[in-house]
């Protein structure tokens, strides 16, 4: 029996483990090389993911297509692909709002496709138990089937396109946004020298949370250009359910401006604090 054909857009951190998963329960795995940089390149080879060169033959190759991308990039992305005429099952695996999955769907429906609406929590999938993926939509069952007992759990939910991003967004509005609020913290500790006053303090009565902050340099810092449009589409969930969004938009705003640390060494907390409060002209007080 012919195995299923899945194109993966685009093999980053994430998408190159998702593609790996995909392979291990026995589907071909594609991408596209055109346009894409060496880093990429280097993350799809070491997953063992199958350059056919083009959006174009990519689209012609695959059965499934799984879109793992920045989230201010997944409109433009599903509209590439529908404008090819893809009429296979595609899955936005995105962190994009509920009203943003909906659109998404719309574009990849008017192509052709059937669509199902995804929320990944969790690292990259190496092992199973660390990552799922939740679905929603008609074809959520069967993108169950695609990854089998691999690292990637799925899990469907019995729930039309948005349900899934619901879940990530309302998942990932705590974990990154309490990061993106911890960090603040300090660094207005920081700004007002009483950071050692305030450990002091977090050590009595808040014994975890010292320990949390430079966790949160150590799993942020790096990857904050990642997350300033998530907390965007996080901020956009809230005002959509009638809720405040201002602090999911802050958080964005603490991930933009800890966006120059990707691909560099882990900062110091005391130097994340200094960026931090730059702008006001107090970084180093």
């Amino acid at each position: 029996m012919k195995p299923t054909t899945i194109g993966i857009l685009h093999p980053g951190e994430m998408g190159s483990e998702v593609g790996a998963s995909a392979r291990a329960a026995g589907a071909r795995v594609v991408w596209a090389s055109e346009g894409r940089g060496g880093a990429t390149r280097d993350r799809a080879a070491a997953a063992g993911l199958e350059d056919v060169g083009s959006l174009r033959a990519l689209v012609a190759a695959s059965d499934v297509i799984l879109s793992v991308c920045p989230p201010d990039a997944a409109l433009d992305v599903a509209r590439a692909v529908a404008a090819i005429g893809f009429s296979g099952l595609y899955v936005d695996g995105n962190a994009v709002s509920p009203a943003t999955a909906r659109e998404i769907g719309r574009v990849a429906e008017g192509g052709g496709a059937t669509f199902v609406d995804g929320g990944i929590i969790g690292p990259p999938p190496r092992v199973r138990g660390k990552t799922r993926l939740y679905a929603s939509g008609d074809g959520a069952p069967r993108v169950k089937t695609l990854f089998g007992d691999g690292p990637l759990e799925v899990i469907p939910l019995d729930a039309p396109p948005g349900a899934a991003s619901a879940v990530k967004m309302a998942y990932a509005s705590w974990t990154k946004g309490t990061s993106a609020l911890i960090l603040a913290v300090r660094a207005l500790a920081a700004a007002e020298g009483v950071d050692e006053a305030l450990l002091a303090e977090w050590r009595i009565s808040q014994p975890t949370l010292p320990a949390r902050s430079e966790d949160a340099v150590r799993g942020n810092a790096r990857k904050a250009w990642r997350f300033v449009g998530e907390m965007e589409e996080i901020a956009a969930t809230f005002a959509e359910a009638g809720l405040p969004d201002g602090f999911h938009l802050a958080a964005a705003e603490i991930f933009r401006r800890l966006a120059p640390y990707k691909d560099t060494p882990i900062p110091s907390i005391a130097d994340v604090a200094d960026v931090l409060t730059a702008a006001s002209g107090r970084a180093g007080r």
